[in-house]
């Protein structure tokens, strides 16, 4: 009798049932396991953006640190017998070394991670506060010896000051920007994004207590002084470091490729761009026409097949990045806010470097007037600037209108239906308000409403902090709601780079009015050296008036960017 062959499917009905039952099939094998290890994944990608977050928080804090100059800067005078146009060069030095760099550094951000920032912050942090703790230190020594601080230690300070605002931004920047695309998908991505921005305005006021509180120095009947500039220098010239070394590790941006994948899909369907070389070569090793030498070149060395993929990824980056930039940098509609945004943001920069000797024009120096101090103001500007800044980004999330992805907007006019369904105040509402509240902390300057009435500064510095906050909160969320979040830190590089120039012009036309003032006064101030200290009205008037004018003028720039011919507004861009 012959024996069928086992081969026959249909003569082995118990060794196929047994094999179903017992072990189930592979394809539920596979995904069983393929769930376990997308889990896995999730839990993963998850830690490695919280913890990139709460890295990028407290990183924030620190770079904050800038924001104090005014806690020491009135010493550099009383101290080293600095001139206010000395203190407003080093000053500006400063705000310039922090705009300045900054579209470079953020378009390094973009290509080489937050990660390699980080440690570069750290070094010039480091190096920057510990040179000008050693400065500080000599220059008081060369005045006890009868000298001049400023003749042996000016130049050196500045260039100090340089390194200290090159290695801000590197920090600031590699924190928000880590922000920016880790959580551009979220609906509170908005407040995800300024979570850091706040943590960089609530440095100003945590430092600042610190140095009054902590690192001041003992009078003779022992109550207590100043900051003591030289420790506090030294103080942040460790914590800086440090921050800088762990965010070198832990800030990264998770998920990049994806990212990068969807904004090439999304322009690519809008028809903003063609479709490049690189993804067609991209595409056709996806659906396997390989031709014979790679097929073989990748059996005997499969490295050489990752590292192809590898390049292409790089290049598809690249070119997306280099894309966006030229279509940004094409757009009038960013120069036109850039500039508003310059006019706006240089009155409040120029007020918060020179707080310290605002304050001090008060009163009459033969006053020893106790009313008021600019550590208190430093610690009220950063205390209701983080407060604002969180106030905004969170009606920004909640009331005004998103649009559907985190990629650059091209204006479709389907986003019409949903922004008329939709009750809704623009962030460009929330901006203007935000300038509007600034210009009235500058006009009750300006007015001479709070001369000999320092009680009543609290006024100008909750204002003027408020409207900055805001100010600088919104910019980010704006820039990244129209022109996406790929290529965030060169965008927003290229307008941060603005108040630069308007730190600068209004630092010195304060600084000419301060002077003429105190060549005016009768008689110089008992201990004033060179006629350095200014009294009145006289000393800050005409410029704060002149800055008001400035913030209403970048009002209407941002609102001709807006409303204006081919603006955002006719193009559709949700915003």
């Amino acid at each position: 009798m012959t024996t069928p062959p086992p081969s026959d499917p249909s003569l082995t009905p118990l060794l196929r049932s047994t094999s179903s039952s017992t072990l189930g099939s592979p394809s539920s094998r596979t995904s069983i396991n393929d769930g376990t290890s997308n889990l896995k994944l999730r839990r993963k990608t998850r830690t490695l953006r919280s913890l990139a977050f709460v890295v990028s928080i407290i990183a924030a804090l620190g770079a904050g640190s800038i924001t104090v100059f005014s806690l020491y800067g009135h010493l550099f005078q009383s101290r080293l017998h600095y001139t206010q146009f000395q203190i407003n060069g080093i000053a500006s030095a400063m705000s310039i070394a922090m705009y300045i760099p900054v579209p470079a550094i953020g378009y390094m951000c973009d290509r080489v991670g937050p990660g390699p920032l980080s440690l570069l912050s750290a070094i010039l942090l480091g190096g920057g506060y510990g040179l000008a703790a050693g400065l500080y230190h000599k220059g008081l020594e060369a005045v006890d010896a009868g000298g001049k601080g400023p003749k042996t230690t000016f130049a050196p300070m500045v260039f100090a000051f340089v390194a200290i605002g090159v290695g801000t931004a590197a920090m600031y920047l590699s924190a928000i920007t880590t922000c920016a695309k880790n959580f551009g998908k979220g609906k509170y991505r908005g407040l995800m994004l300024v979570a850091p921005i706040a943590s960089f305005g609530l440095g100003g006021m945590v430092l600042s207590q610190i140095g009054s509180r902590i690192l001041y120095e003992t009078q003779p009947d022992g109550a207590r002084g100043d900051v003591n500039v030289f420790h506090f220098f030294l103080f942040l010239c460790i914590v800086l470091t440090a921050l800088g070394l762990i965010g070198a590790f832990s800030l990264r941006i998770v998920d990049e490729e994806d990212l990068i994948d969807e904004a090439v899909e999304e322009l690519e369907r809008s028809g903003l761009l063609e479709r490049s070389e690189i993804f067609h070569r991209g595409a056709d090793r996806d659906y396997g026409a390989l031709d014979t030498n790679d097929r073989d070149a990748s059996i005997i060395d499969p490295a050489r097949d990752n590292d192809a993929d590898d390049d292409s990824t790089e290049l598809k980056k690249a070119w997306l990045l280099n894309a966006e930039t030229r279509s940004f940098l094409m757009d009038h509609t960013m120069w036109l806010f850039a500039i508003g945004f310059w006019l706006i943001i240089g009155p409040g920069e120029a007020f918060i470097n020179n707080l310290g000797t605002v304050i001090g024009t008060l009163y009459s120096p033969s006053t020893k007037s106790t009313q008021t101090s600019a550590a208190t103001h430093v610690s009220i500007m950063a205390t209701v600037s983080t407060i604002s800044r969180l106030v905004v980004a969170s009606l920004s999330d909640l009331l005004s209108p998103s649009p559907h992805s985190q990629h650059v907007q091209t204006g479709f006019p389907s986003s019409f239906p949903l922004l008329r369904r939709k009750l809704s105040i623009s962030r460009i509402v929330l901006f203007i308000v935000s300038a509007i509240i600034l210009s009235i902390g500058t006009i009750v300057l300006a007015s001479g409403a709070v001369q000999e009435h320092g009680e009543r500064f609290w006024i100008v510095s909750s204002s003027i902090g408020a409207g900055y906050g805001a100010v600088f909160s919104l910019t980010p969320i704006i820039v990244t709601m129209i022109w996406g979040v790929e290529n965030f830190g060169t965008n927003f590089g290229i307008i941060a780079l603005t108040p630069a120039l308007g730190s600068t012009i209004w630092g010195l036309v304060y600084s000419a009015a301060y002077q003429a003032g105190a060549r005016d006064l009768p008689s110089p101030a008992e201990g004033a050296d060179d006629d350095v200290f200014c009294f009145g009205k006289k000393c800050y008037s005409s410029p704060f008036w002149a800055m008001t004018f400035s913030v209403w003028i970048g009002i209407i720039m941002v609102i001709w960017a807006w409303k204006g011919r081919n603006g955002w507004s006719q193009r559709g861009i949700v915003i």
